[in-house]
């Protein structure tokens, strides 16, 4: 049965787009508007609570409750530049992006809503390309994304496609995460190559001819938070590192746990080509993009499981344990060098590469 079946029949619907590109009535409102909604995001994302074409979807409290005591929510726009990039596209970061962004705060995602804002003169095909690819994410993820907008602006007013997803998941009784929960003595994990995102949209700009290619680190990382709470039960801390990368976060936990961090240059997992064209422009890997990249922080006795977990995952094999938590310099992110020698690693300054998310 086609997923469009089960829209109610009063609402007439058509199974195609008839026009190769994006007009102005396709966000008007009108039968245009319902063509470009019924053939390109009913047709890809097709669940129970999308086809009933309501202003909201309707999802029962029982449901939730029986999975978690509080609702995690989030929101989050994704404007990258190209709109598909080795790796992945923009619709496949903006599914797993807002997953990340529930799981690292402890939650199971279940719910996303897609809203986006095209330019006219957009290829119809590409679109439904990359429709597509939230929807394959999506199911892939068992998340269902269960309802969404369609604004349509005139050429020139954005850059060929914006998305914005916003999600629901439930925190299961008892699981605390959060920064200030981070202690002296406990271990920073990640769950592997560092840098690969934001290296793969500036090669993919142009800017870069790298012999050898890199792909996005794009996905989403739930199961693997999964795997690693039930091996380390007192996990501290864990979030995605995406703008600002990997020293962001760090700082943003030294600030708020009032805690010291000390890193280990040498255990930081960085492609050779990466650390190669960062030298190249005067950029730092560490404050690089990921997509599919987290930071846990575990206490000491712990550690050990949760590295275990991780390189047991498919998103995790070249995890590594990068440094740990102290009382000395509280607020700094500290690093020891290659060399031997300690530097300041701060908090980013500016924007080293606009557009990456």
């Amino acid at each position: 049965m086609s997923p469009l079946d089960a829209v109610p029949k009063s609402i007439p619907r058509r199974a195609s787009v008839d026009l190769p590109t994006v007009t102005l009535a396709h966000g008007g409102g009108g039968r245009a508007m319902r063509d470009l909604i019924d053939g390109v995001f009913l047709e890809a994302f097709g669940c129970p609570e999308l086809k009933e074409m309501n202003d909201a979807a309707v999802i029962a409290l029982s449901g939730l409750a029986a999975q978690g005591d509080r609702l995690a929510f989030t929101t989050d726009s994704f404007v990258v530049d190209p709109l598909v990039f080795p790796g992945g596209d923009i619709g496949k970061l903006a599914v797993c992006g807002t997953i990340n962004d529930l799981a690292v705060s402890g939650a199971r995602p279940l719910y996303l809503t897609c809203a986006v804002i095209l330019e006219e003169g957009f290829p119809i095909p590409e679109l439904r390309r990359i429709v597509g690819s939230m929807a394959s994410a999506a199911r892939e993820a068992e998340v269902a994304v269960v309802t969404g907008d369609t604004k349509v602006v005139g050429r020139g007013a954005c850059d060929k496609l914006f998305i914005n997803t916003a999600g629901i998941g439930v925190i299961e009784h008892g699981l605390d995460l959060g920064p200030t929960r981070v202690r002296p003595g406990d271990v920073i994990l990640v769950n592997g190559l560092l840098g690969d995102h934001g290296a793969t949209i500036l090669n993919a700009r142009g800017d870069l001819a790298l012999s050898t290619p890199i792909e996005s680190d794009c996905a989403a990382l739930h199961d693997l938070i999964g795997v690693v709470k039930a091996a380390a039960p007192n996990l501290r801390f864990l979030r995605d590192a995406t703008r600002g990368g990997l020293a962001t976060v760090l700082n943003e936990v030294a600030e708020s746990a009032r805690v010291g961090i000390a890193l280990d240059e040498s255990a930081v997992p960085i492609r050779a080509e990466v650390k190669g064209f960062c030298e190249i422009l005067g950029l730092d890997p560490l404050y690089l993009a990921n997509e599919g990249k987290l930071v846990a922080i575990v206490p000491e006795a712990e550690a050990p499981a949760a590295l275990a977990a991780m390189r047991g995952h498919r998103h995790g094999a070249e995890a590594a344990v990068i440094g740990r938590v102290t009382d000395r310099r509280p607020g700094r992110v500290t690093m020891r060098t290659v060399f031997g020698g300690e530097r300041v690693v701060d908090m980013l300054v500016g924007d080293q590469l606009p557009r990456i998310c």
